[in-house]
């Protein structure tokens, strides 16, 4: 099967999961639970791959560790929506719509939501897709593996220590800097990029998986400038007192020790 047949039917694929979970939606009139997809939109991707394909050692590989990675955040984003309800991120996008009269819910929720995490999801698993060709694992596959564990158990670590400290009624209010925090802003953001790059080293190891750099790129974009880090750094530092004594002293993105302010 050619490379272009596979990634069109990975496109149909896709493009059929997020229709059905934006079906539901309209019946709900939430699309929070979007989020928990991200992770398995990617997994699934993988699977696609590799059911149309041979099932080589980087093929296996690539679809092991995504699907880890995509499990565990995926029940985690769900865990968070069903504690926590609607997530207030849509209901200001919602509500920039309606206000302007531009969209209703069916529209916006298409478009803005399913739409766009469907085709950023396609280019950010660039490398479960184009990394699954031919050839013996070799110490490249091995270095992206360990990165990508790394990455699974530093974003795992992370979310553990952030819901733990929210937990604590003593700490409403406070800035989580204990753990991982310490060292860096985004535990969980870090992780996740660790994750890409290092299936990308793995995918780039068979040669054409190396065309796949836009995804771990693009992850990485998505992390620090756009839905990742200013999104949570602005609600951060509206709501929680101390927050800029914090980004002061304690590494933004890559974990390092902190400053003596």
């Amino acid at each position: 099967m050619s490379l272009l047949t596979i990634l069109a039917v990975n496109a149909a694929v896709s493009a059929v999961a997020f229709l059905a979970l934006w079906a539901v939606s309209l019946r709900t009139k939430d699309v929070s639970f979007i989020d928990a997809w991200w992770g398995p939109s990617m997994a699934l991707l993988a699977w696609s791959t590799l059911l149309q394909g041979a099932h080589t050692p980087h093929g296996l590989l690539l679809t092991g560790l995504c699907t880890l990675w995509a499990a565990r955040l995926g029940l985690y984003l769900l865990w968070r929506w069903r504690k926590h309800g609607a997530d207030r991120r849509y209901v200001a996008i919602f509500a920039h719509y309606e206000k302007t009269k531009r969209w209703n819910f069916a529209t916006t929720s298409l478009i803005i939501v399913f739409g766009l995490q469907a085709v950023l999801s396609y280019f950010v698993a660039l490398p479960v897709q184009l990394g699954q060709g031919p050839g013996v694992l070799g110490g490249l596959a091995y270095a992206g593996a360990a990165l990508t564990i790394v990455g699974i158990l530093f974003e795992t670590i992370g979310d553990a220590q952030l819901t733990a400290f929210k937990a604590n009624p003593d700490n409403a209010g406070k800035v989580m800097d204990k753990g991982l925090w310490r060292y860096t802003r985004h535990p969980n953001y870090f992780g996740d990029a660790c994750v890409w790059w290092g299936l990308y080293l793995i995918a780039a190891e068979t040669g054409l998986g190396a065309w796949a750099l836009p995804g771990p790129l693009l992850m990485t974009f998505l992390l620090t400038k756009w839905s990742g880090v200013p999104t949570t750094e602005g609600k951060m530092r509206k709501s929680k007192p101390g927050y800029e004594e914090y980004v002061a002293r304690t590494s933004g993105f890559v974990p390092w020790f902190p400053k003596k302010v």
